[in-house]
């Protein structure tokens, strides 16, 4: 079996480590380098510094690592001092950049220098993860603006992404991946009202989403796809 390279973004938080584990232990994959600005990292990765990302690019160059995989596994959803907003007068223009920072620009800038990195000779697959909130013909209860419009750019991204890549590798899969509600930080203060069925722990939720990555073919590219291999409209 020809052994390949994945890289997992934000490896520290629950599901990137789950998915880092998970994908350690399959024969698919030699090498998983796990990055974020913590942890186990071989080069800290802060998503919110574009210098920071180049720098790990060059990284992976210099160790001669061309990923087949690349998952995004990072999102912000709150903080200490923010949640996602109820209403107008929560909105707060720093607190949307700092959604946009995180859920969108970054990704972004992590395809911009990982990217190039991939073998356009063979099958590719890069994903990040977004959310079904994101999809604005999915939007019946409004609120949660910046969570909800920098998914949204996640998407657009992601479509925009596909589209450039295929031109130069007809083989690759860029996606959009909604992991349904975790078990992590981030869910943490909005599980009150999900059902136990529909609650993840991580490492289900890792295995839910490579699988669904795994099945994804060339034409998949650009979509956004949810846990359960259903495709989400924008």
């Amino acid at each position: 079996m020809n052994q390949k390279s994945a890289v997992v973004i934000g490896a520290s938080g629950g599901i990137g480590a789950a998915v880092a584990d998970i994908l350690r232990s399959s024969p698919e994959y030699k090498t998983v380098i796990r990055l974020s600005r913590s942890g186990d990292s071989p080069v800290p990765l802060d998503l919110t510094a574009e210098d920071s990302i180049r720098a790990a690019a060059e990284w992976l160059t210099n160790n001669q690592i061309a990923p087949s995989l690349v998952f995004v596994a990072t999102g912000l959803l709150h903080n200490e001092n923010n949640g996602p907003e109820k209403s107008l007068r929560q909105l707060d223009p720093d607190w949307l950049m700092d959604n946009y920072q995180v859920n969108a620009i970054g990704p972004a800038l992590i395809a911009k220098y990982f990217l190039p990195l991939m073998n356009r000779k063979e099958t590719i697959r890069f994903a990040a993860l977004s959310a079904r909130v994101g999809s604005i013909s999915d939007n019946r209860l409004g609120g949660w603006y910046g969570y909800r419009a920098s998914k949204a750019a996640l998407n657009m991204m992601i479509r925009n992404l596909s589209i450039e890549w295929s031109r130069k590798n007809d083989k690759s899969v860029i996606v959009a991946l909604h992991p349904g509600t975790v078990d992590t930080a981030l869910s943490q203060p909005f599980q009150n009202n999900v059902p136990a069925a529909k609650l993840f722990d991580s490492d289900r939720a890792a295995r839910q989403l490579i699988s669904v990555l795994g099945a994804l073919k060339p034409a998949d590219s650009g979509k956004i796809f949810a846990w359960d291999g259903t495709e989400i409209k924008p």
